[in-house]
């Protein structure tokens, strides 16, 4: 709890009595500490109790917050018990102005009655002035590791934007393969990512028939100029290689029965270009090996 720093008096708030601190003018502080006759330097907890001020030294009317007296700007404690103080209560008329209200007084404790300041432990005062020092700057390592999060944010966030827009392109690459799958085989689709001459394409036996059959319908110059527009098309020298020598041959003879002989016939070639006889009724069967 607060008490008195005046000699010989014990009072403090315990007991109700009302504690006023040091004033901050220093003329009025001196006058203070010579009429309580202390050499010492005040601390901001140093109070003197309301016994020590005459009555003409409160205001008559204005109270503080907490409701008790309050003191008169120039008041001057006089009463001590160690004899008359050296500066007389002063008791002039002056104009009260309005003032900052003192604090409510709490109830403090201090072995000592706040009668001086404790003396600190060598270096304690610059290791408190180096605590508080760092307490008030910012922390060098935290901006760093704040401005480093800002950063993978960003990152996060471009990434995010990235894998959105790889997303759509994956999702458009899928329906315009399912729409080459309605008239391309699976090797003529890995052909179109290759160069127009490249000689890596291994066709499968499927499209070395297709590529037969379109021969035979638009004719070798209309083959070559699909394969110049990139269709996905084997050479004709790919498909001589994988189709031996053939000999064109004619019949009455029908499929079934010339599939019986056993002559390894292939499939009919109805080219617009060709005639084949002068008999309409013969048909081009096949080719035989």
């Amino acid at each position: 709890m607060g008490g008195c720093s005046a000699p010989n008096c014990s009072n403090s708030t315990s007991i109700g009595k009302q504690l006023f601190r040091f004033p901050k003018d220093p003329v009025r502080k001196k006058k203070w500490l010579v009429n309580c006759r202390r050499d010492f330097e005040p601390t901001p907890h140093s109070r003197l109790c309301q016994d020590h001020f005459e009555q003409s030294q409160f205001e008559e009317i204005a109270r503080s917050p907490a409701g008790g007296k309050k003191l008169k700007p120039n008041a001057i404690p006089t009463l001590f018990s160690v004899g008359d103080p050296p500066y007389a209560a002063i008791t002039t008329t002056y104009i009260l102005l309005p003032l900052k209200p003192e604090p409510v007084e709490k109830e403090l404790n201090f072995g000592d009655h706040g009668y001086a300041r404790r003396t600190p432990l060598p270096g304690m005062e610059e290791e408190d002035a180096d605590r508080i020092a760092e307490d008030q700057q910012p922390c060098t390592q935290c901006q760093l590791l704040k401005k480093q999060l800002e950063q993978e944010m960003q990152h996060s966030a471009r990434l995010q934007k990235e894998a959105e827009a790889m997303k759509k392109r994956l999702y458009r690459l899928d329906r315009i393969e399912k729409g080459l799958q309605n008239f391309l085989f699976e090797d003529q689709i890995r052909a179109l990512s290759l160069t127009k001459r490249s000689r890596r394409a291994v066709w499968s036996p499927e499209t070395i028939l297709k590529a037969r059959k379109i021969r035979c319908a638009v004719g070798t110059k209309g083959y070559e100029y699909l394969r110049e527009l990139g269709y996905p098309l084997p050479s004709y020298r790919t498909l001589c290689n994988r189709l031996e020598t053939k000999i064109m041959v004619t019949t009455d003879m029908s499929c079934e029965e010339l599939a019986e002989l056993g002559l390894g016939l292939m499939a009919t070639c109805d080219s617009p270009t060709e005639v084949v006889g002068d008999n309409d009724e013969e048909d081009l069967i096949g080719v035989l090996s």
